[in-house]
């Protein structure tokens, strides 16, 4: 086979391709559509509900005779040394070559939602942190280093970024989203997939489409998004990350909509993302997707039915194991029930990623490295200033914030004292090291706890758990009353413990009925108040909770998503001073526990009024956060000529930090359409930009608004642009708008394709 056309590298890659295919059996074809999953355990529950059904006893050394399409999580699956990791991944791709007849090696893909899931390994913020600290550039740059350290130790895919956008924040998986708005979600997710893909790591887009949108925010439950919430809230994020990032990868989603699920849908995954958006990667099933068209939908009687339905409607890859695209789709090919064509169409998709990654080439076998370091200074560094980014000052009414250095400090609370505290439910320790007791951390997180002592070295800091996470237990709230009492100031530390299943508070599979703080940490939160002595309330969790309850009543507000290893040492700074606050909410913050979902992409009718006594107004909106420090927004700049519906507008502005230290603000652009074809939210978020001005500094900031960014489906399912008024709405968050804009489009309804522009270029100049 050496002289091959398929191996000459100089040919085009359709060449090749075709050239190998015409040489393949059919089992050699589907070969490549599997994944195989090397030591996961088939026997329970280890990763999902339902893994013992979806897997099936085989013979490798028989099996990877065929050849191999897919090696599933060969780090994380068990806490492994990197460098005895990537040696025995390469010996496993030596064998699955030299095993087949095209001596080809296999796709090793690994999860990489919050950094590379393998043990030792920066475990970076979660997505909703990115989201809060509006900031693409540092989260490319974090996905870039994530990338490297993937591909200096034999990986080729990574199965991230999570682009679901928020809609019900009961979910489990909301920490693994990057917010409520999809512009935020598309031009943050777009950036990490740029990140990834620079380091030659395949980007997995999660999950295609509509898995936030469940009913009851239950985990795989049926999705009820109407045509319009669909194709504008649900998808852009996806299309961006696509057009912009070149992802060359898409995962589809678990549940159904309107009765269709996502993995048998071929208007989703081929006439949309194919045939509409041009997609020409590979679509992978979630891990036991395909099974679950069979056991779980019902939409297939046999395993042979469930692949041909998964198949036909555009999924490449069974993932994470062999069983419905192996033995039973041959069989039921031969037997003339599933055409050829389907796998050889999935193949070529599959073999032509391949020839990309360069693992058709003869020179394919990677370096194997002697060391490997996964969590190298700069790594940390990345973490660190991500972090600091990301913490949300909600509340500072007093000036409480930043604590004096030499005070008294009771920190209180079950998530001071915890490293997990940190972490998402797709961090390594969180998500692996739970089954591996007796296995050590493998990187060092510090505590809250540990990280205000080291703050600040003269305050006399004293601790109390005060009640578990979840558990009814408040025999400890006595002790931690008397900590607060003999303190100048109270810090309680609450929030979320991340699992998988219901193991967690937060998390896959980890959905709440209401947005009560976990457990009986709201008792804890109300016996430290009624002290009397001020409460400083951090919050270390992967979802908003309401807050309503102790609006007034406390000194300050901090709000941190699941900000990673280097977390504490970012909250600490935070509360010290040391690091001035700029993170803004990338999902709103509800006053009351229960009125969910509320999202503040509201049309009028989800607003406030007199049609119900039910006021869903949150507690703080979906982008606002506070500073140390203050800014004014000055000059604002816009012609006062009409627009066409095909036109374009400049809108500027000069913001200058008016404090007495460096800070960031993030200046928010919204539109408001008074009048349209179908209702609308009354404001979304089409713009913002990040500012890091010294003291005294200022910079002037251009928005270059495009009417394609006014454009919303119709009552006829067109993506249109149509004449009459709108408003550019400048503000520090949606519902804190500082100047508007007024335009009115003249000319006829514009009917836009899958070209438009969807991002609202900025420009940034210093201001004199």
């Amino acid at each position: 086979m050496t002289t091959a056309p398929w191996r000459d590298p100089a040919l085009p890659a359709v060449a090749r391709v075709d050239d190998l295919l015409s040489r393949m059996t059919l089992e050699e074809k589907t070969a490549q559509l599997y994944g195989v999953w090397v030591g996961a355990d088939t026997g329970g529950d280890g990763v999902a509900p339902h893994q013992h059904d979806m897997t099936t006893d085989y013979d490798w050394d028989e099996l990877i005779t065929r050849g191999l399409g897919q090696l599933t999580r060969s780090f994380g699956t068990a806490p492994v040394d990197p460098a005895l990791g990537a040696r025995a991944l390469a010996r496993a791709q030596r064998r699955i070559a030299a095993a087949g007849r095209f001596g080809i090696p296999a796709v090793a893909h690994e999860e990489c939602l919050a950094g590379f899931t393998a043990w030792r390994a920066t475990a970076y913020p979660v997505p909703l942190a990115w989201g809060a600290a509006f900031d693409p550039p540092l989260v490319e740059e974090m996905a870039r280093r994530i990338g490297q350290d993937l591909r200096s130790v034999g990986v080729h895919q990574g199965l991230a970024p999570v682009l679901d956008v928020v809609r019900d924040p009961r979910w489990g998986r909301v920490e693994e989203t990057i917010g409520e708005d999809p512009y935020l979600v598309g031009t943050v997710g777009a950036a990490y997939v740029r990140g990834l893909e620079s380091a030659g790591i395949v980007a997995t887009l999660k999950h295609f489409a509509g898995y936030a949108s469940s009913v009851g925010a239950r985990n795989l439950a049926p999705v009820r998004a109407g045509t319009r919430e669909f194709a504008d809230v649900t998808l852009p994020p996806f299309e961006m990350a696509l057009r912009e990032g070149g992802a060359r990868s898409v995962m589809a989603a678990y549940t159904e909509r309107d009765g269709v699920p996502a993995s048998a849908d071929p208007e989703l995954l081929t006439q949309l993302l194919r045939e509409d958006w041009g997609f020409t990667g590979t679509v992978v099933a979630d891990y036991f997707g395909i099974g679950f068209l069979q056991t779980l939908h019902r939409v297939a009687g046999t395993p042979a039915h469930a692949a041909h339905l998964a198949l036909e409607a555009g999924i490449d890859v069974e993932l994470p194991t062999v069983k419905y695209y192996g033995d039973a789709l041959n069989a039921a090919v031969r037997a003339g029930e599933v055409p050829e064509a389907l796998i050889d169409r999935a193949a070529r998709r599959v073999l032509l990623q391949k020839c990309e990654l360069g693992l058709l080439d003869e020179d394919w076998q990677p370096e194997t490295p002697e060391t490997v370091d996964l969590d190298s200074a700069a790594n940390r560094a990345v973490a660190r200033r991500l972090a600091e980014e990301s913490v949300v000052l909600l509340d500072n009414p007093d000036g409480l914030l930043p604590l004096s250095p030499d005070t008294r400090i009771a920190v209180v609370g079950p998530r001071a004292a915890d490293a997990l505290a940190m972490l998402g439910c797709y961090s390594f320790p969180s998500h692996v090291l739970t089954h591996h007791p007796d296995a050590e951390l493998g990187i060092e997180i510090p505590t809250l706890l540990e990280s205000l002592r080291a703050e600040l070295p003269d305050a006399k800091v004293t601790f109390a758990e005060g009640c578990p996470v979840s558990d009814p237990d408040v025999t400890g709230i006595e002790e931690a009353v008397a900590r607060a009492a003999e303190a100048d100031v109270c810090v309680a530390v609450l929030g979320d413990r991340a699992g998988l299943f219901g193991r967690g508070t937060s998390g896959e599979g980890c959905d709440v009925a209401d947005l009560r703080l976990p457990g009986v940490q709201g008792a804890l939160l109300d016996a430290l108040v009624a002290t009397g002595v001020p409460v400083v309330l951090v919050l270390l969790t992967g979802r908003p909770y309401a807050l309503g309850r102790w609006h007034g009543r406390l000194g300050a507000v901090v709000q941190a998503f699941f900000p990673g290893e280097e977390g504490g040492p970012a909250v600490a700074g935070v509360l010290s001073g040391r690091v001035n606050p700029s993170g803004r909410l990338p999902v709103s913050v509800p006053q009351v526990t229960g009125g969910q979902p509320w999202t503040y992409l509201q049309p009028p009718l989800g607003l406030a009024g007199e049609v119900s006594n039910l006021d869903p107004t949150p507690l703080y909106p979906f982008g606002h956060g506070r500073s140390y420090t203050t800014f004014t927004w000055e000059d604002v700049d816009g012609p006062e000529t009409g627009l066409g519906t095909d036109g374009s507008y400049d809108l500027s502005l000069t913001v200058r930090n008016t404090g007495d230290r460096a800070g960031a603000e993030v200046v928010q652009l919204y539109l408001h359409d008074p009048v349209a074809d179908v209702t609308r939210p009354d404001v979304r978020l089409i713009g913002y930009q990040r500012l890091e001005l010294p003291a005294g500094g200022s910079a002037r900031v251009t928005f270059h608004f495009h009417t394609d960014l006014s454009a919303f489906t119709d009552r006829g399912g067109r993506r249109v642009v149509e004449p009459g008024d709108l408003e550019l709405r400048l503000g520090t968050s949606s519902a804190d708008v500082r100047h508007t804009a007024r335009l009115s489009l003249t000319g006829p309804v514009r009917v836009l394709g899958p070209d438009r522009r969807m991002r609202c270029e900025t420009r940034v100049a210093t201001a004199e």
